[in-house]
């Protein structure tokens, strides 16, 4: 993990190493004080060299001036560094997202994802910064320092250095407890991140069904299991910090008692007792500095191991020699096809099924029964093994393809519409960004929704709300239509994109998927049986095995499932409600 942290480094080796010799000028120009003190004390007061006096204190403002400037270069080039080096793993973990599986998704809350974008990668920011400098600083410090000490009385700074043994094994004892406790407190921060995202998302139907109460409860259950994990956090901290703390006020009573014993019997001098006193906080204090980061370090170490965590996620990989697929015909097969989300229950038992060019095959069945499951395998949503069957695109398996070509020839519309913030123009152009104004009008006027759209205020640029808000539930479905219009994709899938549908609004969407799916090969799965009466097959699934299948009239004629599902929705009188 070490060697992956150091590697967001290489970019920025150069303004690093200006940083360290930044920090390096920072900790020599801090020791010019106490040895200018001690010849203060020891030659130029005694022997009233008062030139002298005034030139080492201006020779000593000079060089804080430098160490001024230099204490700006550190904070200012390595925040900077940081912040590039968060912007990096950042992009490296959307780009990662963006290849990750659907199960992935299945699993992971939306807030669990964004606190790993955000707040862990921001500790690992300040992490990058302030380990090198503090780590630097503090060890030339404390060389420094003692070897200074030394020279002053080897005896004396033995005795004070007798206590950093004791220091090491008090933060060692801390260490591991301190670690569990911000790693628990970094997950429930997580918890309440997922809570705030599904409660805001999900705002309109708390107010309708006036489960604020309920959706308030549930945040305070999140940050209740924060509160806790941050005590235990704080109180390992806490710990550490007031131990730590002891054992270097311990140094100052070392020093009172020694030194005062070494200046009675005449072992140093006045000055040399000052100027000791002086260094030794020069010692102590970057002792302190590497006690206070571990706290960081902590922080900085548990936020980076979440973002490996994610980035060592298995993404969507194409096969070594995968191929382009191009000149889509658009025959489809599904042979012998089984899979299983978690490898314990299939939810696809044995499919075989073939869709000729520009035919349309629909798949009815009950809730649960595999049908949206089969759709998804078609693009490579999800893949069932080597031995559970292949599914076949113009008679070549999908999995010799690249993902994207596949994808890049099949539509999808759905009965949950997806629609991004932004204007009505991004969203209907997300089919192809780069289509022409006159396509994207065209493909909007195919899917019934340009006369709307020139009605609104700003037109195409009119935004649109979160998820589309401030649209009706046909108008995001026809804009997502439009969408796929405008991508032309020679395969379009269609999963129940008319059942959440008022009977009006199902009658334009209706022509505007008819129309959309001219020429083109066509799974759909329908929950209302009207909208595929005149599909050129319907296969029914029932716990994932296909049960029966024919044209509607077969499939009446065959008093079996189909009849009756379609019986159940249409047994006062056989028209479309």
């Amino acid at each position: 993990m070490l060697k992956r942290f150091v590697s967001y480094y290489k970019p920025h080796k150069r303004m690093l190493a200006l940083d360290m010799l930044a920090s390096l000028l920072i900790s020599v120009i801090g020791m010019v004080y106490p040895i200018v003190t001690n010849d203060m004390l020891n030659i130029y007061i005694p022997q009233k060299q008062y030139r002298t006096i005034v030139i080492a204190g201006a020779v000593v403002l000079a060089l804080y001036i430098v160490r001024m400037l230099m204490r700006y270069f550190v904070q200012y080039y390595g925040h900077l560094i940081g912040v590039k080096m968060q912007s990096q793993m950042r992009k490296d973990l959307f780009a990662h997202l963006e290849k990750l599986p659907f199960q992935f998704y299945d699993n992971k809350e939306t807030g669990h994802i964004m606190t790993r974008m955000t707040s862990d990668l921001f500790e690992v920011c300040e992490l990058a910064h302030h380990g090198p400098e503090n780590l630097l600083i503090s060890t030339v410090m404390i060389i420094l320092s003692f070897s200074y000490l030394v020279t002053i009385d080897w005896i004396l700074t033995l005795i004070i250095f007798a206590c950093v043994p004791i220091l090491v094994a008090v933060t060692m004892h801390y260490r591991k407890a301190m670690k569990k406790a911000f790693e628990d407190r970094r997950s429930s921060n997580s918890v309440i991140n997922a809570s705030v995202e599904s409660s805001v998302t999900g705002i309109r139907v708390t107010k309708a069904y006036t489960n604020a109460d309920r959706e308030i409860e549930k945040f305070q259950k999140g940050d209740c299991e924060f509160v806790d994990a941050s005590k235990r956090a704080y109180n390992a901290m806490a710990k550490f910090h007031a131990s730590t703390t002891f054992v270097t006020e311990v140094f100052n009573v070392f020093i009172l008692i020694a030194g005062g014993l070494f200046l009675y019997s005449g072992r140093i001098t006045f000055g040399d007792y000052s100027t000791f006193i002086v260094s030794v906080n020069l010692f102590i204090g970057p002792v302190n500095t590497l006690i206070g980061f571990m706290e960081q370090f902590q922080n900085g170490v548990s936020g980076f191991k979440r973002f490996a965590e994610i980035m060592d996620e298995e993404p969507e990989n194409d096969a070594e020699d995968a191929i382009e697929l191009r000149d889509v015909q658009g025959v489809l097969e599904f042979k012998n096809v089984s899979y299983s989300y978690d490898k314990t229950k299939e939810v696809l038992h044995n499919i075989d099924l073939k869709i000729e060019k520009g035919k349309k095959l629909a798949l009815v069945g009950p809730s649960g029964g595999g049908k949206t499951t089969l759709c998804h395998l078609l693009p490579g949503f999800y893949k069932p093994d080597e031995d559970k069957g292949s599914i076949m695109i113009d008679g070549v398996d999908i999995r010799r393809f690249t993902l994207d070509s596949i994808r890049r020839n099949i539509g999808i519309v759905q009965q949950d519409v997806f629609l991004f913030v932004g204007t009505v123009r991004e969203n209907i152009m997300y089919g192809r960004p780069d289509a022409t104004e006159e396509e994207m009008y065209e493909a909007a006027r195919r899917a019934n929704i340009h006369d709307y759209i020139m009605t609104l205020q700003d037109g195409y640029d009119t935004e649109i709300g979160e998820r589309g808000v401030k649209l009706s539930g046909g108008q995001k479905q026809r804009l997502s239509i439009a969408r796929v219009f405008l991508k032309d994709p020679a395969i379009l899938i269609l999963d129940e994109a008319t059942s959440a549908l008022d009977n009006t609004t199902e009658v334009l969407i209706q022509q505007a998927l008819d129309e959309l799916c001219k020429g083109r090969t066509t799974l759909v799965v329908a929950h209302r049986l009207s909208t595929i009466r005149n599909a050129d097959e319907i296969a029914v699934i029932t716990d994932g095995r296909i049960t029966e299948r024919g044209t509607h009239e077969e499939l009446m004629a065959a008093d079996g499932t189909y009849k009756a599902l379609y019986s159940l929705q249409f047994r006062e009188n056989d028209v479309f409600e």
